[in-house]
């Protein structure tokens, strides 16, 4: 072993959400930590994930508010996108999140490592020759986007969400393949931005993890934006033109646009890293671990999108910190993965927390389900949006999951989850008072009904 480079409690392979999340909750607890990252701490989410994500879909929305002033009695007009402007705007939020980062880390004591690491073996990373030891490993190389097979991401005129990010113009239209979060929320802010845009599904519905009635309710919303889809069909080749590309679906229909987007999904980072020689168990790409995160081989561990838990950054930070804990010996309660709130940060947003309706009726539940109308909140009302919020519940018992669309209701999903994970029921919820006027108030009024005390609601 070379150079003083251990023995650490700790070795951190990866800096994104779940790999420093771990490195920042083990260092409070008083272990020694080294954190590995090839590129910059914060990794996907931070440098090419949510955070420039949504920074592009609030230009979006500026740009939509700019339209749509004289509806409110504001004389606006909307001349068009500054697209370098937008990238520095993005780009200024992202290094100043960065740097913070950075300066946490560093006061936290933790040795940061810059370098391509791969496992050795128990309690071993190597970087460029150098080994670093650990009495623990945290696995925690995420992902990267995929394709599909034959698919050639030439980064030009068929691109990734990688590429999106970067584009020095708005596309006058483009072919977004795959109608999940990433496909969903590019083609929001394309479409803000004056693109035509289609979304080509596989699936018989748009964001097809969320329950169905979101689904509708975002496609009807989609359909009035003028954003096009093709779904439950399949893509089947695509040949680039000079102008752009021509994509081909399986029924023969065919698609010409400026661009294609192939926004078919993430994929875990763990090619050629020595996970398998290490004898650490995969499975399509994935390490597996149990529900405290370990892997096959003792003091290892793998967190975020390297496992096969939800791709979200929320859900990395909760298991670098689980680990930390588990390794401090502090007995951490496992993840409950369905409590977990997730958003699609589209117009309209698309947020839920728990099970939808066909999951609790496969599972056994005596399923009841309300669903309250945006129109009659008044918050909604004024800021002209539409859309709903469902609630599921156990017949007499707690609520098994909260389902919104409209614009804003991300804000909404964290009273939601704590209804959710605190096993509440709507009578429990019923007897709190939220604010009026806000969004707050359409759970609320939800929950009333289900208790049987319904307000502003039509019975």
């Amino acid at each position: 072993m070379a150079d003083g480079s251990g023995p650490f409690d700790i070795v951190v392979l990866g800096g994104g959400s779940g790999g420093y999340a771990c490195a920042l909750r083990a260092a409070e607890l008083g272990m020694n930590v080294v954190l590995i990252e090839k590129d910059k701490v914060g990794g996907t989410c931070l440098h090419r994930g949510c955070i420039p994500t949504k920074a592009l879909l609030h230009a979006a929305e500026l740009a939509d508010q700019a339209r749509e002033g004289a509806s409110f009695g504001v004389r606006t007009s909307f001349e068009g996108i500054d697209v370098p402007a937008v990238h520095a705007y993005k780009d200024k939020v992202i290094s100043g999140l960065w740097k913070g980062l950075a300066g946490l880390i560093k006061s936290k004591k933790i040795t940061v490592v810059e370098g391509e690491g791969r496992l050795a073996g128990p309690g071993r990373v190597e970087v460029g020759g150098q080994v670093y030891e650990g009495r623990h490993v945290v696995l925690a190389t995420g992902s990267a986007p995929k394709s599909l097979p034959g698919l050639d991401i030439d980064g030009d005129k068929i691109i990734n969400s990688d590429h999106a990010l970067v584009l020095d113009r708005v596309p006058s239209s483009v072919v977004v393949l795959g109608g999940g979060v990433i496909g969903v929320e590019f083609a929001s802010v394309w479409r803000s931005f004056g693109a035509e845009v289609t979304i080509v599904e596989a699936l018989p519905h748009l964001l097809p993890l969320e329950d169905e009635s979101n689904s509708k309710l975002l496609e009807r919303a989609f359909r009035r934006r003028g954003i096009k889809y093709e779904l439950g069909v399949r893509f089947e080749s695509v040949k680039t033109t000079e102008t752009g590309v021509v994509v081909t679906l399986e029924n023969g229909k065919t698609l010409d646009a400026e661009l294609m987007l192939v926004a078919v999904g993430r994929g875990p980072v763990s090619a050629g890293l020595g996970y398998e020689e290490a004898g650490v168990r995969m499975e399509r790409g994935h390490v597996q671990v149990d529900e405290f995160c370990r892997t096959s081989v003792p003091g290892v561990y793998a967190v975020g999108d390297l496992i096969p838990t939800l791709q979200l950054a929320h859900v990395g930070f909760a298991e670098g910190i689980g680990v930390a804990e588990h390794i401090a010996g502090l007995n951490p309660v496992p993840i409950d993965y369905d409590g977990v709130p997730r958003i699609t940060y589209s117009e309209p947003e698309v947020a839920s927390v728990g099970i939808s309706t066909a999951v609790a009726r496969e599972r056994g539940h005596d399923v009841v389900e309300l669903t309250y109308n945006l129109a009659g909140n008044g918050r909604s009302k004024i800021l002209q949006t539409q859309g709903e919020v469902k609630v599921v519940a156990e017949r007499d018992g707690r609520v098994l999951g909260v389902h919104m669309v409209g614009g804003r209701v991300g804000e909404l999903i964290a009273e939601a989850q704590l209804i959710f994970n605190w096993e509440a029921t709507a009578n429990d919820v019923a007897q709190l008072i939220h604010p009026h006027p806000t969004q707050s108030e359409a759970l609320g009024e939800a929950m009333l009904a289900l208790a049987g005390k319904p307000l502003h609601v039509h019975n």
